[in-house]
């Protein structure tokens, strides 16, 4: 999408002015405050344009303009500046996490507190895990003539355990070597890999009771994968509701819901879990009704890919973009780096 350098500044200062004030744009408004050159009617024909273009739209019959979806991502991709917290504030905030350095079950608190505040918006935080399950080792071993026990061992330490019923009777010996053979096949693998073995061809062919095991391992670990990323802690409730948006009580309703059941962000941060950066997902880009209205930035924190934990915002799509983007981005780094210093310090230990 092409604007002219006119048409940019425009579309930038109308949606930077309803980000601060929550009121439809005017031309006039425009042209008076930020000391346009242009003319309100030319401001207003551009307005229009922008209109035509998706990127604004008017909610009633006055002439004010407010950013669309598609105008906030404009925005966010091509117009935001992208300006850093200032020196104090990244001060501020190292002296917060040195004070609780070795507290690792402490920084999921203080990171939403602290991302809640600075933004005004609701602060998620996951914790460090080893989020992609890894199998370590399995046993398989007889317990009645045709139920065999499956032991799966993760490399987190999780232990799965699981029955499962042959057709017929199996020896012992078989077992063993059934586990060796699936050891050596996967040993290290994650729940991809596993799931791999099953769609690929073996030499030799996978037996029957060596594949329902392989199904039954990629299950313990999916299951495994899906409890650890359900876990989240929120912070800035009050924050949020103290914005315009949240006067209705069907908006908090919708909120509380997104925060407290993880409603709309469940397949959110396995995505950012496997992303570099920031990600920004803005109202309709979510393909959720209840999601809408709102705009989520996220951000993978981590170590040495072992180690990985998404912090993030989830706002209106009215929201200060490029402060909202630059003290996730900050957060994410200073607990990465804080994960590499504890983290290394006992792998060397």
């Amino acid at each position: 999408m092409e604007l002219s350098d006119r048409c940019q500044l425009i579309l930038k200062l109308a949606i930077q002015e309803y980000i601060e004030s929550t009121r439809p744009v005017a031309s006039e408004m425009l042209v008076r405050k930020y000391g346009l050159i242009f003319s309100s009617a030319t401001v207003r024909n551009e307005l229009a344009h922008l209109e035509d273009m998706g990127l604004l739209t008017h909610l009633h019959t006055s002439a004010g303009r407010v950013p669309t979806d598609a105008g906030y991502r404009y925005f966010v991709e091509n117009l935001m500046e992208r300006t850093g917290l200032s020196a104090r504030e990244q001060r501020t905030i190292q002296h917060q996490f040195y004070q609780v350095r070795g507290e690792l079950d402490q920084w999921m608190y203080l990171a939403a507190a602290v991302l809640a505040r600075s933004t005004q918006n609701a602060a998620v935080v996951t914790p460090p895990r080893a989020y992609e399950a890894r199998v370590k080792h399995l046993e398989l071993i007889g317990i009645h003539d045709t139920i065999v026990l499956l032991v799966l061992v993760l490399h987190d330490g999780t232990i799965k355990q699981q029955t499962l019923t042959t057709d017929g009777v199996v020896a012992q010996e078989e077992l063993s070597q059934g586990a060796a053979r699936l050891n050596e096949l996967v040993q290290d693998g994650t729940a991809a890999r596993v799931e791999q073995a099953m769609s690929e061809p073996n030499d030799p062919e996978l037996k029957p009771l060596e594949r329902m095991v392989l199904e039954a391992v990629s299950r313990a670990m999916r299951q495994r994968e899906g409890q650890v990323n359900n876990q989240m802690h929120h912070e800035g409730l009050v924050e949020m509701l103290s914005q315009p948006e949240f006067e209705k009580i069907d908006r908090v309703r919708d909120l509380l819901e997104i925060l407290e059941g993880g409603t709309g962000l469940g397949t959110l941060i396995p995505q950012a879990l496997a992303s570099d950066g920031v990600q920004v997902v803005i109202g309709g880009e979510h393909g959720r009704d209840k999601m809408r209205e709102y705009s989520v930035i996220l951000s993978r924190y981590g170590y040495a890919g072992e180690l990985a934990g998404v912090i993030g915002l989830i706002g209106p799509t009215r929201m200060a973009y490029p402060r909202s983007i630059s003290t996730v981005r900050y957060l994410s780094t200073v607990m990465s780096e804080l994960l590499a210093e504890l983290y290394g310090d006992n792998r060397g230990a």
